[in-house]
Order: structure tokens, then sequence, then C-alpha cells
């Protein structure tokens, strides 16, 4: 007579969470990742507007150069354009 052998699975019984649960866990995980990636454009955006700074303060200054070679050194009103001259603070203060 044949012995019947009861084959045991070795295999753990997998749980798994509910389909409630599993939506909620992949909405925030998604919602992090889409944070993410605003967070790497936003910090893009800021390195390209301090590229843009960088280059506005050099045409600043080639401006500034430009007035200062034809008027001299003095201080121009941004609001009106008037030019006034700098005082000498190291002249005053040998009186």
């Amino acid at each position: 007579m044949a012995k019947t052998e009861k084959v045991v699975d070795l295999k753990p019984e997998l749980d798994k969470i509910t389909d409630e649960q599993l939506k909620g866990l992949q909405e925030i995980v998604n919602s992090m990742n889409g944070a993410t990636t605003r967070l790497g454009q936003l910090d893009n955006q800021k390195h390209m507007v301090n590229h843009d700074i960088m280059l506005m303060r050099t045409d600043l200054q080639k401006m500034q150069a430009e007035l200062e070679e034809e008027h001299g050194k003095v201080n121009i009103n941004i609001t009106d354009g008037t030019i006034t001259p700098i005082e000498d603070v190291e002249a005053d203060t040998k009186d």
C-alpha cells in the first residue's frame, strides 16, 4: 500500500493591506513625489534668477563705468536722473 504524504506548504501566507489603505499609501507617496519635483523646479528657477541677477549686476557696472567716464564721480538720482557732486569727505575732515 502506498503511503500518502501530506504536502506541507513551507511558504508563509502573505497578508495584504486593505485596498483603502493601499490607496491612501499611494496617494501619500505620489504627493511626496510631486512635492519633490516641484521643489526641484523651484530650485532650478532660483538658480536661473540668481544667474539673471549676476548678468544685471554686470550690466549695471558697465553703465556706471560709462556714466563715470562721461560725468565723473557723481551721485545720480535713479528716480529723476539728477546729478549731484560727491562731497570729498577727506577734504572736510582736514579743517
